[in-house]
């Protein structure tokens, strides 16, 4: 489902939370679209925490320490990572309104990022919103092979340790699959959510 919403091209901080405990979420047709609109999907991509696999070959590199990881260093240059226009993805639903939003959330404590870093310099990441014991994956992105990956796997670590019940992907793709994402029916969806929902996890400090 998807509803139109650009008053001011502003998204309200609390309108989103909202949003986020409703199991719906806003995109954008493009960066270049100062419009959004909220998306509650049929199905719904979950990476069940207990089911999460790390591949063989990822476990090796993780071994060997490529990259500095770090939470919530710089979030800003790691939504901007995610908003790049690279060769694979030509285009990118974060626009204006949404990454001031998130940042605006970020500021609140309820927007995380999971960062790659070698060399002083940001290679790969992901970013998502933090609510109850829920956590909302929003975007990652890779400069440099397996940072992506790797940032989801120390995602998933501090989620286990933190108690939280629910990791949220919006959607499966099969670069999650090799991970164990699935996809559950809306209903099924919004139970879980409602359930993980009560409580609180804190993921920072």
């Amino acid at each position: 489902m998807t509803r139109p919403y650009a008053p001011g091209y502003r998204i309200p901080t609390d309108l989103l939370l909202k949003a986020y405990a409703s199991g719906v979420f806003p995109m954008a047709e493009s960066a270049g679209d100062p419009e959004v609109f909220w998306v509650r999907p049929e199905t719904r991509g979950i990476i069940p925490l207990d089911d999460f696999h790390t591949p063989r070959s990822l476990k090796k590199t993780i071994r060997k320490n490529p990259f500095d990881i770090r939470f919530d260093f710089d979030f800003e240059a790691t939504i901007d990572g995610c908003a790049e226009k690279r060769e694979e993805r030509r285009s990118t639903w974060i626009n204006a309104p949404i990454r001031e939003a998130y940042v605006q959330l970020h500021r609140m404590g309820h927007c995380h990022s999971v960062e790659a870093w070698r060399e002083d310099n940001l290679v790969g990441g992901l970013y998502g919103v933090s609510l109850g014991r829920v956590f909302f994956g929003e975007s990652m992105f890779s400069k440099q092979t397996d940072a992506s990956k790797i940032c989801l796997v120390y995602l998933v670590e501090r989620l286990k340790a933190r108690g939280f019940a629910l990791l949220d992907t919006q959607f499966t793709t099969e670069h999650l699959k090799h991970f164990g994402a699935v996809d559950v029916p809306r209903g099924k969806y919004e139970k879980m959510l409602a359930e993980a929902l009560k409580g609180e996890a804190i993921f920072f400090p």
